[in-house]
Protein backbone atom coordinates (compact mmCIF):
# COMPACT_ATOMS: atom_id res chain seq x y z
CA UNK A 1 0.00 0.00 0.00
CA UNK A 2 1.89 3.19 -1.34
CA UNK A 3 1.06 6.25 -0.19
CA UNK A 4 3.43 8.23 -1.21
CA UNK A 5 4.69 7.59 -4.41
CA UNK A 6 4.19 10.57 -7.13
CA UNK A 7 7.49 10.36 -7.78
CA UNK A 8 8.12 7.00 -9.66
CA UNK A 9 5.19 7.79 -11.69
CA UNK A 10 7.29 10.63 -12.98
CA UNK A 11 10.21 9.20 -13.16
CA UNK A 12 8.99 6.82 -16.14
CA UNK A 13 7.67 9.93 -17.97
CA UNK A 14 11.30 11.44 -17.62
CA UNK A 15 13.21 8.56 -18.23
CA UNK A 16 11.51 8.75 -21.92
CA UNK A 17 12.28 12.51 -22.59
CA UNK A 18 13.10 13.19 -26.53
CA UNK A 19 16.85 14.24 -26.57
CA UNK A 20 16.62 15.94 -29.77
CA UNK A 21 15.61 19.30 -29.36
CA UNK A 22 18.11 22.05 -29.50
CA UNK A 23 18.39 25.61 -27.49
CA UNK A 24 17.17 28.42 -28.47
CA UNK A 25 19.20 30.50 -30.93
CA UNK A 26 22.11 31.73 -28.86
CA UNK A 27 21.50 30.19 -25.75
CA UNK A 28 24.27 28.46 -24.34
CA UNK A 29 24.30 24.70 -23.74
CA UNK A 30 25.08 24.12 -20.12
CA UNK A 31 27.12 21.16 -19.01
CA UNK A 32 26.51 18.50 -16.02
CA UNK A 33 28.07 15.79 -14.90
CA UNK A 34 26.24 13.41 -12.21
CA UNK A 35 28.32 10.78 -10.38
CA UNK A 36 26.24 8.03 -8.91
CA UNK A 37 27.21 5.75 -6.03
CA UNK A 38 24.70 3.25 -7.13
CA UNK A 39 25.04 0.64 -10.08
CA UNK A 40 23.11 1.55 -13.21
CA UNK A 41 19.99 -0.74 -13.25
CA UNK A 42 19.57 -0.18 -9.37
CA UNK A 43 15.84 0.45 -9.65
CA UNK A 44 15.99 3.23 -6.60
CA UNK A 45 18.80 5.17 -8.73
CA UNK A 46 17.01 5.19 -11.57
CA UNK A 47 14.05 6.35 -10.30
CA UNK A 48 15.57 9.27 -8.25
CA UNK A 49 17.61 10.45 -11.10
CA UNK A 50 14.62 10.48 -13.09
CA UNK A 51 12.96 12.67 -10.75
CA UNK A 52 15.88 14.92 -10.40
CA UNK A 53 15.92 15.27 -14.10
CA UNK A 54 12.15 15.93 -14.32
CA UNK A 55 12.51 18.77 -11.43
CA UNK A 56 15.52 20.12 -13.62
CA UNK A 57 12.92 20.44 -16.62
CA UNK A 58 10.24 21.98 -14.79
CA UNK A 59 12.69 24.68 -13.80
CA UNK A 60 13.56 25.18 -17.57
CA UNK A 61 16.60 23.04 -18.16
CA UNK A 62 15.81 20.27 -21.48
CA UNK A 63 17.76 17.78 -22.37
CA UNK A 64 18.88 17.92 -25.72
CA UNK A 65 18.09 21.71 -25.39
CA UNK A 66 19.69 24.30 -23.40
CA UNK A 67 21.10 21.39 -20.78
CA UNK A 68 23.78 18.92 -21.54
CA UNK A 69 24.06 15.87 -19.21
CA UNK A 70 26.65 12.66 -18.64
CA UNK A 71 26.31 10.48 -15.93
CA UNK A 72 28.47 7.57 -14.60
CA UNK A 73 27.07 5.46 -12.22
CA UNK A 74 29.88 3.89 -9.84
CA UNK A 75 28.13 0.97 -8.08
CA UNK A 76 29.99 1.49 -4.95
CA UNK A 77 33.25 1.19 -6.59
CA UNK A 78 36.41 3.01 -5.04
CA UNK A 79 37.97 2.90 -8.10
CA UNK A 80 34.98 3.82 -10.53
CA UNK A 81 34.72 6.91 -8.39
CA UNK A 82 38.35 8.27 -8.96
CA UNK A 83 38.12 7.08 -12.44
CA UNK A 84 34.71 8.43 -13.43
CA UNK A 85 35.10 11.72 -11.39
CA UNK A 86 38.29 12.34 -13.60
CA UNK A 87 36.11 11.60 -16.53
CA UNK A 88 33.57 14.03 -16.09
CA UNK A 89 36.22 16.82 -14.69
CA UNK A 90 37.76 16.20 -18.20
CA UNK A 91 34.25 17.13 -19.85
CA UNK A 92 34.60 20.58 -18.99
CA UNK A 93 31.03 20.60 -17.04
CA UNK A 94 29.48 24.10 -15.63
CA UNK A 95 28.42 21.88 -12.39
CA UNK A 96 28.44 18.42 -11.06
CA UNK A 97 26.76 16.47 -8.92
CA UNK A 98 27.64 13.65 -6.15
CA UNK A 99 25.23 11.41 -4.56
CA UNK A 100 27.29 10.42 -1.45
CA UNK A 101 29.89 11.10 -0.08
CA UNK A 102 32.63 9.17 -1.69
CA UNK A 103 31.29 10.63 -5.09
CA UNK A 104 31.46 14.33 -3.61
CA UNK A 105 35.25 13.67 -2.19
CA UNK A 106 35.85 12.05 -6.06
CA UNK A 107 34.38 15.04 -7.68
CA UNK A 108 36.48 17.52 -5.29
CA UNK A 109 39.37 15.71 -6.05
CA UNK A 110 39.00 16.15 -9.45
CA UNK A 111 38.36 20.02 -9.52
CA UNK A 112 38.20 22.33 -7.34
CA UNK A 113 36.65 25.06 -9.41
CA UNK A 114 33.45 23.57 -10.94
CA UNK A 115 30.57 24.02 -8.58
CA UNK A 116 29.33 20.73 -6.80
CA UNK A 117 25.83 19.54 -5.32
CA UNK A 118 25.24 17.22 -3.11
CA UNK A 119 22.91 14.83 -1.98
CA UNK A 120 22.77 11.94 0.42
CA UNK A 121 25.84 12.87 2.36
CA UNK A 122 25.84 12.28 5.71
CA UNK A 123 28.56 14.42 7.81
CA UNK A 124 29.02 17.43 5.00
CA UNK A 125 31.38 18.91 7.63
CA UNK A 126 33.11 15.96 9.42
CA UNK A 127 33.96 14.55 5.64
CA UNK A 128 35.79 17.91 4.79
CA UNK A 129 33.25 18.51 1.92
CA UNK A 130 32.32 22.13 3.84
CA UNK A 131 33.61 24.25 6.60
CA UNK A 132 30.26 24.81 8.19
CA UNK A 133 26.56 23.69 7.29
CA UNK A 134 25.17 27.36 6.83
CA UNK A 135 28.33 28.79 5.39
CA UNK A 136 29.63 26.08 3.11
CA UNK A 137 32.55 28.13 2.22
CA UNK A 138 34.12 26.30 -1.13
CA UNK A 139 32.57 25.08 -4.32
CA UNK A 140 30.03 22.65 -2.54
CA UNK A 141 27.08 22.65 -0.99
CA UNK A 142 23.72 20.56 -1.10
CA UNK A 143 21.41 18.07 0.88
CA UNK A 144 22.89 15.82 3.47
CA UNK A 145 20.87 12.85 4.10
CA UNK A 146 20.20 12.56 7.62
CA UNK A 147 21.96 13.24 11.02
CA UNK A 148 23.81 11.21 13.13
CA UNK A 149 20.74 11.12 15.92
CA UNK A 150 18.49 8.97 13.16
CA UNK A 151 20.66 5.93 14.27
CA UNK A 152 18.73 6.64 18.12
CA UNK A 153 15.23 5.79 16.08
CA UNK A 154 16.41 2.42 14.75
CA UNK A 155 17.28 1.35 17.93
CA UNK A 156 13.89 2.74 19.15
CA UNK A 157 12.16 0.50 16.81
CA UNK A 158 13.59 -2.63 17.39
CA UNK A 159 12.44 -2.32 20.21
CA UNK A 160 8.87 -1.66 19.68
CA UNK A 161 8.87 -4.79 17.77
CA UNK A 162 10.51 -6.97 19.61
CA UNK A 163 10.71 -5.82 23.10
CA UNK A 164 12.18 -8.73 24.14
CA UNK A 165 15.36 -8.00 22.52
CA UNK A 166 18.85 -8.29 24.45
CA UNK A 167 21.37 -8.03 21.23
CA UNK A 168 21.62 -6.04 18.44
CA UNK A 169 24.48 -6.08 15.84
CA UNK A 170 24.93 -3.39 13.84
CA UNK A 171 26.30 -3.74 10.15
CA UNK A 172 28.53 -0.73 9.28
CA UNK A 173 31.25 0.33 7.40
CA UNK A 174 34.00 1.11 9.82
CA UNK A 175 35.88 2.43 7.55
CA UNK A 176 33.70 5.19 6.68
CA UNK A 177 33.18 8.33 8.91
CA UNK A 178 29.25 7.62 8.38
CA UNK A 179 29.76 4.12 9.67
CA UNK A 180 31.26 5.16 12.99
CA UNK A 181 29.51 8.27 13.92
CA UNK A 182 25.99 5.88 13.33
CA UNK A 183 27.48 2.82 15.94
CA UNK A 184 28.15 6.05 18.11
CA UNK A 185 24.99 7.14 18.42
CA UNK A 186 23.30 4.39 19.03
CA UNK A 187 25.62 3.07 21.70
CA UNK A 188 24.86 6.16 23.36
CA UNK A 189 21.01 5.30 23.45
CA UNK A 190 21.06 2.17 24.12
CA UNK A 191 19.40 1.34 27.09
CA UNK A 192 21.35 -0.96 30.29
CA UNK A 193 21.53 -4.76 29.47
CA UNK A 194 21.25 -4.67 25.65
CA UNK A 195 24.64 -6.22 24.30
CA UNK A 196 25.60 -4.33 20.82
CA UNK A 197 28.14 -5.59 18.81
CA UNK A 198 29.15 -4.50 15.23
CA UNK A 199 29.56 -6.31 11.93
CA UNK A 200 31.96 -4.83 9.69
CA UNK A 201 32.27 -4.43 5.87
CA UNK A 202 35.35 -5.63 5.09
CA UNK A 203 35.25 -8.61 3.38
CA UNK A 204 31.46 -8.91 1.79
CA UNK A 205 31.84 -12.67 1.25
CA UNK A 206 32.22 -12.81 5.33
CA UNK A 207 29.14 -11.36 5.96
CA UNK A 208 26.95 -13.99 5.73
CA UNK A 209 29.21 -15.88 8.73
CA UNK A 210 28.87 -13.12 10.84
CA UNK A 211 25.56 -12.74 10.13
CA UNK A 212 24.77 -16.40 11.16
CA UNK A 213 27.34 -16.27 13.99
CA UNK A 214 25.43 -13.32 15.81
CA UNK A 215 21.97 -15.41 15.02
CA UNK A 216 22.59 -17.99 16.86
CA UNK A 217 21.76 -16.42 20.53
CA UNK A 218 18.50 -15.79 21.17
CA UNK A 219 16.80 -12.40 21.31
CA UNK A 220 18.85 -10.81 18.59
CA UNK A 221 18.27 -7.97 15.58
CA UNK A 222 20.26 -6.34 13.29
CA UNK A 223 20.06 -2.92 12.17
CA UNK A 224 21.76 -1.70 8.90
CA UNK A 225 23.13 1.18 8.67
CA UNK A 226 23.76 2.59 4.97
CA UNK A 227 27.11 2.10 3.43
CA UNK A 228 28.11 1.42 0.00
CA UNK A 229 28.12 -3.05 -0.66
CA UNK A 230 24.68 -3.50 1.27
CA UNK A 231 23.19 -0.20 -0.46
CA UNK A 232 23.83 -1.59 -3.77
CA UNK A 233 22.76 -5.38 -2.87
CA UNK A 234 19.71 -4.90 -0.73
CA UNK A 235 18.10 -8.11 -1.49
CA UNK A 236 20.92 -10.08 -0.20
CA UNK A 237 21.31 -8.36 3.47
CA UNK A 238 17.12 -8.88 3.54
CA UNK A 239 17.87 -12.67 2.63
CA UNK A 240 20.39 -12.73 5.10
CA UNK A 241 18.24 -11.52 7.53
CA UNK A 242 15.12 -13.26 6.90
CA UNK A 243 17.15 -16.17 6.37
CA UNK A 244 18.74 -16.91 9.86
CA UNK A 245 14.95 -15.18 11.54
CA UNK A 246 16.35 -11.83 12.50
CA UNK A 247 14.33 -8.69 12.87
CA UNK A 248 16.30 -5.70 11.15
CA UNK A 249 15.53 -2.48 10.69
CA UNK A 250 16.73 -0.31 7.38
CA UNK A 251 17.51 3.38 6.52
CA UNK A 252 15.82 3.44 3.28
CA UNK A 253 12.43 1.94 1.35
CA UNK A 254 13.70 -0.30 -1.21
CA UNK A 255 15.21 -2.78 1.46
CA UNK A 256 11.84 -3.38 2.79
CA UNK A 257 10.95 -3.71 -0.71
CA UNK A 258 13.32 -6.30 -1.32
CA UNK A 259 12.07 -8.12 1.57
CA UNK A 260 13.35 -6.37 4.77
CA UNK A 261 11.12 -5.65 7.92
CA UNK A 262 11.10 -2.35 8.32
CA UNK A 263 12.84 1.07 7.67
CA UNK A 264 13.23 4.75 8.60
CA UNK A 265 14.82 7.63 6.87
CA UNK A 266 14.86 10.43 4.94
CA UNK A 267 12.22 11.02 1.85
CA UNK A 268 15.28 10.63 -0.73
CA UNK A 269 12.78 11.84 -3.56
CA UNK A 270 12.20 15.33 -1.92
CA UNK A 271 15.90 15.71 -1.51
CA UNK A 272 16.85 15.23 -4.92
CA UNK A 273 14.10 17.90 -5.49
CA UNK A 274 15.32 20.53 -3.52
CA UNK A 275 18.87 19.19 -5.15
CA UNK A 276 17.76 19.95 -8.52
CA UNK A 277 16.92 23.59 -7.14
CA UNK A 278 20.15 24.16 -6.29
CA UNK A 279 21.65 23.39 -10.04
CA UNK A 280 18.94 25.78 -11.15
CA UNK A 281 20.24 28.52 -9.27
CA UNK A 282 24.08 28.19 -9.74
CA UNK A 283 23.67 27.84 -13.18
CA UNK A 284 21.92 31.06 -13.03
CA UNK A 285 24.80 32.71 -11.26
CA UNK A 286 24.58 31.42 -7.03
CA UNK A 287 27.58 30.99 -5.85
CA UNK A 288 27.71 27.47 -3.77
CA UNK A 289 29.04 29.25 -0.94
CA UNK A 290 26.41 31.18 -0.63
CA UNK A 291 23.71 28.16 0.03
CA UNK A 292 23.84 26.55 2.87
CA UNK A 293 23.97 23.04 3.35
CA UNK A 294 19.99 21.36 4.58
CA UNK A 295 18.86 18.47 6.13
CA UNK A 296 15.89 16.74 5.08
CA UNK A 297 12.66 18.00 6.04
CA UNK A 298 10.72 14.61 5.30
CA UNK A 299 11.04 10.69 6.28
CA UNK A 300 9.79 8.32 5.64
CA UNK A 301 8.26 4.82 7.74
CA UNK A 302 7.99 1.64 5.58
CA UNK A 303 6.90 -1.70 6.75
CA UNK A 304 7.10 -5.36 4.92
CA UNK A 305 3.89 -7.26 6.81
CA UNK A 306 5.06 -10.49 4.69
CA UNK A 307 8.17 -10.27 6.41
CA UNK A 308 6.97 -9.60 9.58
CA UNK A 309 4.68 -12.79 9.44
CA UNK A 310 7.73 -14.73 7.86
CA UNK A 311 9.41 -14.20 11.36
CA UNK A 312 6.36 -14.33 13.51
CA UNK A 313 5.95 -11.09 14.33
CA UNK A 314 2.70 -9.23 15.03
CA UNK A 315 3.62 -5.22 13.91
CA UNK A 316 1.71 -3.30 16.79
CA UNK A 317 -0.83 -0.55 15.75
CA UNK A 318 1.21 2.02 17.11
CA UNK A 319 3.78 1.56 14.51
CA UNK A 320 1.45 0.74 11.82
CA UNK A 321 -0.48 3.85 11.99
CA UNK A 322 2.56 5.85 11.65
CA UNK A 323 4.00 4.32 8.58
CA UNK A 324 4.23 6.49 5.41
CA UNK A 325 4.07 2.70 3.31
CA UNK A 326 2.81 -1.01 4.46
CA UNK A 327 3.36 -3.79 1.98
CA UNK A 328 0.85 -6.60 2.75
Amino acid sequence: MRRRDFISALGGAAIAWPLAAHAQHGERVRRMGVLMYLSEDHPTGQRLFAGFRHRLQELGWTEGGNLHIDVRWAAGDDERYHAYAAELAALAPDIMVGNNTQTVLALQRASRSVPIVFVGVVDAVGSGLVASLPRPGGSATGFILYEYSIAAKWLELIKELTPAVTRVAVLRDATAAAGVGQFAAIQTVAPIGLELSVIDIRDPGEIEHSIAAFARGANAALIVTPNRWATNHPDVIAALAARYKLPAVYAFGYFVHAGGLISYGPDEDDNYLHAASYVDRILKGTKPADLPVQAPVKYNLAINLKTAKVLGLDIPMTVLTRADEVIE
